[in-house]
């Protein structure tokens, strides 16, 4: 039988921290080349479900979930919840899409920073997408697509971002690991790493005006960047036409400290 006719399934992509900043305009840049989404949230319910609603309004079908990726004790329930909404809402067993984004900030000097502090970083940033990815894998369709979200912090040095800065740098590696060992399943995995962007990450610190100026002083394009700098860039990433691009690593800065 010709399968010319069949119609093509529509792309789900499920967003870790979609809830506001880079994941909410990662989903809403996404929703405008037709793709379905499924986005978690950690505290910021409220706001999550105003973003289901815009997608929506742009005629696609999502889902929002809570989830905190610096709990790995919760990934199986998360799993399980993903499995239900994907048959309530989709009537499918597999998403096609993982965005590693969620995520928090902290600053402090190497020599100041406690293990509290590092450990924290430690749990959202590198043992979260690690862990979550492995439990969310067999929810994946062969074929699918994993961005990960590292940082430009990985590249330069900033002092007071050691213990963020080293979990990016791991995200970087093991963004590599998973295009080689997934590459029978035909999963690409990329990772994305962002410059100062004005959103409420680490206190909305990339607000403050002397900052800004000093960031956009060093910057090639002559500006700090905005959610959609890099919300526009990941749907790019994640179209169909950019398959056969895996184990890379993006930056997105505008140029920041060439």
């Amino acid at each position: 039988m010709s399968t010319q006719n069949l119609p093509v399934a529509t792309p789900i992509a499920l967003i870790t921290g979609g809830s506001r900043g880079l994941g909410r305009s990662m989903a809403l840049k996404l929703a405008e080349r037709g793709v379905d989404v499924i986005l978690t949230y950690r505290t910021a319910e409220q706001e999550a479900r105003d973003v289901a609603a815009q997608l929506e309004a742009r005629g696609r079908k999502a889902s929002v979930l809570p989830l905190d990726v610096g709990r790995s004790d919760g990934f199986p329930a998360f799993a399980e919840a993903v499995r239900a909404e994907l048959a309530r809402v989709w009537k499918r067993d597999r998403f096609d899409i993982l965005v590693n984004n969620a995520g928090s900030g902290t600053r402090a000097a190497f020599i100041e920073t406690t293990e509290a502090q590092f450990d924290e970083m430690l749990n959202v940033h590198l043992k979260g997408p690690f862990f979550l990815t492995q439990k969310l894998l067999p929810l994946m369709a062969d074929g699918g697509r994993i961005l990960n979200v590292s940082s430009g912090l990985a590249r330069y040095t900033f002092p007071g971002s050691s213990a963020y800065a080293v979990m990016k740098g791991g995200v970087e590696v093991l963004t590599r690991y998973l295009a080689r060992e997934l590459g029978p399943r035909r999963i690409s995995v990329n990772v994305v790493a962002p410059g100062g962007i004005e959103t409420d990450f680490g206190g909305g610190v990339m607000r403050d005006d002397t900052l800004k100026q000093m960031v956009a002083s060093q910057t090639a394009l002559g500006r700090v960047g905005v959610p959609d700098d890099i919300g526009g860039l990941v749907a790019a990433l994640l179209a169909p036409e950019s398959q056969w691009m895996t184990g890379q690593r993006i930056e997105a800065t505008g140029g920041f400290f060439l």
